[in-house]
């Protein structure tokens, strides 16, 4: 199938491959560029994405392919829906992923307005992820290369959603495939470094982010060990995540890692590394991408981008609840963070991690 299809550029190599890509199958292409924050602090900051140096290359890859071009203000939006959660996760103790609320809301939700208002058949992006057509509809499967796969950043796509879309990349067995593809259509982003930073924050300072977003919210309290001793002091717990080692500045001896945070009361709770084994979670804000099948399933999970999908049982009960019980005990289990589940390549979608236990 071909038709119109709009392709999210970002200014990157990645996206800027999936809209020659498209083009070189006879989609006719439109890209659409997303201004999402105020760039001005970032201004030629090339390890972030959406600046205003990326909407120039991406504007200028655009013009290289000889398709249309639109940059859409979404500052507003973005600043709602993504900063602004963003920072209260941090004040609730939370570690939050804003990569997959912005992939929620302004790129899967905005975004899919603007590629039917522009009457396109299909949006696409540079996400590696497959997507296949099975017996009950779309379905999303983990992108060939296991080293740049992005299922877990993805698990909120809905149904109709993953209809809609088209993830030309997935497939791709390495990321220099990519770059082939972008040096053979001679894009002028085909050296271009990787995003890596957390495009609104180019110089890494999320505690500096979140203090002037809550002016007055950060308060000091106590480093305690999970047996009660109180060990020393903290200034906000917006500088800690679960399973952090190193600066606690809590001297010598046996290592601490952090095991959980209390935001009411402020305190960090420091533990050994194997007071961070969890086998029970808590999960908000479920999406089911799966079959019609029982609410108690058999699955893998990954609790972090990093890690490798685990055995678990997953129980999914009403209002997006569901209950993760894994077969051995993960370290590092953050609230904030995602749980994604797994049945071998296939995503079944994934869940908002509110606890574990």
């Amino acid at each position: 199938m071909t038709g119109r299809i709009v392709v999210a550029m970002s200014g990157g190599v990645d996206s800027s491959a999936t809209a020659a890509l498209l083009k070189e199958q006879g989609w006719e292409v439109v890209g659409v560029t997303l201004q999402l924050y105020d760039h001005g602090a970032a201004v030629c900051r090339t390890k972030t994405c959406c600046g205003s140096k990326d909407i120039h290359d991406a504007r200028a890859v655009a013009d290289s392919l000889g398709i249309a071009h639109y940059v859409m203000d979404m500052e507003s939006t973005f600043q709602a829906d993504v900063i602004d959660p963003f920072a209260d996760a941090y004040l609730r103790g939370e570690t939050p992923i804003p990569c997959v609320l912005c992939n929620q809301t302004v790129k899967f939700r905005d975004l899919f307005q603007v590629a039917r208002d522009l009457g396109a058949d299909a949006l696409a992006t540079g996400h590696y992820v497959r997507r296949v057509d099975g017996p009950d509809g779309a379905e999303m499967l983990k992108g060939v290369d296991p080293n740049r796969d992005q299922s877990y950043f993805l698990f909120s796509t809905t149904r109709e959603q993953l209809e809609f879309l088209r993830f030309p990349l997935g497939g791709m067995p390495s990321k220099d495939e990519t770059r082939a593809i972008a040096a053979r259509h001679n894009l002028p982003v085909a050296a271009k470094r990787d995003s890596q930073d957390i495009c609104f924050v180019p110089d890494g300072d999320y505690a500096g982010l979140v203090h002037r977003l809550r002016p007055g919210a950060i308060d000091g309290g106590e480093i305690a060990h999970v047996d009660g001793r109180v060990l020393g002091r903290h200034d906000g717990i917006i500088h800690y995540t679960i399973g952090q080692r190193k600066g606690l500045g809590l001297g010598g001896g046996a290592p601490l890692y952090v095991v959980r945070l209390e935001a009411e009361s402020r305190r960090v709770v420091v533990g050994p590394r194997e007071a961070l084994g969890r086998t029970t979670i808590t999960l908000r804000g479920v999406n089911w991408l799966g079959g019609a099948e029982a609410d108690d399933v058999a699955v893998e999970v990954r609790v972090r981008s990093t890690r490798p999908p685990k055995p678990a049982r997953l129980t999914r009960h009403a209002d997006g609840i569901a209950t993760v019980v894994l077969d051995e005990p993960e370290e590092g289990v953050a609230p904030g963070q995602a749980c994604v589940f797994y049945r071998g390549e296939r995503v079944l979608g994934g869940g908002w991690i509110a606890s574990a236990q």
